[in-house]
């Protein structure tokens, strides 16, 4: 009886070596992923809420009964002070009667509504309880294009769920319940589902980069956060004022990277700007004469890098003043003057 036999050269042990090598790599790629999630998920975990709500609706004229319904709803949100302030969707607490609060642990609050700016779908309430973890605020202008995201909610009342993707794109634009285009918006697979509005998006490390707030159904893998920056300035307007009157000039757009030539050529203090995506019909900004294209370099003779930037500058107090506006055009620099207008859902 004959016996095959292998011959072992140094050939055959580099491939078996190679073969194991790759194994072993697989598993530690897989182990730092893992490790990842797990501990961008510890860290947020706590500070995340359960948020349910009853509000009254009364039954169309036609109706057999004339006695208000009462609703119900649910969706997540954040505690970001350790005084009780919580971020979340405003379509989740839009006039809401009664608003309840469940923590990881299972202690339930009531909370009552500090502010709601249903033009960027935001909202904050507060709860009063003591010793609360709260959430780190990142920065959304820093992330990039296929960075891991990690969301937390509590999709179809399911607390505490996690989910993870990547950053699928940025700079996005979508449209608020109110008609208002939400600028800056992220766009992130992380599987989001009913209940998780209002949640966080982190990063590896825990940061909060945005607000959970939609998903384009019936696709898969279209979801979309409000960027953390907008949420920061928002929340702070909400607490002092309780909501956020603004001016307008109207005009949906996102940020770009400027040309390194235009930069040096014009001495810009800043390498982006806000191109003009579209212009409202009998705006201020087509009374000034901007168009599809432009891109805003500087507002009220303030640099503008960022669609937040000019946010920020459009506030109540700029109504009716005339205010200096600096636009490329096809490489060309061109100085406008433009009188914004009261925004109608302030």
């Amino acid at each position: 009886m004959k016996t095959a036999l292998r011959l072992v050269t140094a050939d055959n042990i580099a491939a078996a070596q190679s073969t194991t090598s790759s194994w072993e790599s697989d598993d530690q790629l897989l182990d730092a992923y893992s490790t990842a999630v797990t501990r961008a998920a510890e860290k947020i975990g706590p500070a995340v809420v359960n948020i349910e709500i009853q509000k009254s609706s009364t039954n169309p004229p036609n109706s057999r009964f004339r006695s208000p319904n009462q609703l119900r709803g649910s969706g997540s949100g954040f505690i970001f002070t350790p005084d009780g302030f919580i971020l979340t969707n405003s379509h989740v607490v839009h006039q809401a009667q009664k608003i309840d609060v469940a923590r990881f642990d299972g202690q339930r609050f009531g909370a009552r509504l500090v502010g709601d700016d249903p033009d960027t779908d935001l909202a904050v309430i507060r709860i009063d309880a003591p010793n609360l973890a709260t959430a780190e605020l990142g920065d959304s202008n820093s992330i990039r294009v296929g960075q891991l995201a990690v969301a937390v909610g509590n999709p179809f009342g399911f607390q505490c769920t996690v989910t993870a993707g990547v950053v699928s794109a940025l700079g996005r634009s979508l449209r608020s319940n109110s008609g208002r285009l939400i600028d800056n918006v992220i766009q992130t697979d992380a599987a989001l589902n009913p209940g998780n509005s209002g949640g966080p998006l982190v990063t590896s490390a825990g940061k909060v980069i945005g607000v959970n707030t939609a998903v384009i159904l019936p696709a898969q893998g279209l979801c979309f956060a409000i960027a953390i920056n907008t949420a920061k300035f928002v929340a702070a307007r909400l607490i002092r004022d309780g909501k956020i009157r603004r001016s307008y000039i109207g005009v949906a757009g996102q940020n770009v990277p400027l040309p390194r030539r235009v930069v040096r050529f014009y001495d810009l203090p800043l390498d982006s700007g806000v191109m003009v995506a579209t212009v409202e019909p009998n705006s201020a900004a087509e009374k000034a004469g901007l168009r599809e294209g432009d891109i805003i370099v500087s507002f009220g003779e303030k640099p503008i890098a960022a669609i937040d930037d000019l946010h920020r500058l459009l506030t109540d107090e700029q109504v009716g003043l005339s205010v200096s506006l600096t636009v490329l055009r096809r490489g060309e620099r061109l100085a406008m003057e433009i009188v914004p207008q009261e925004s109608r859902s302030s």
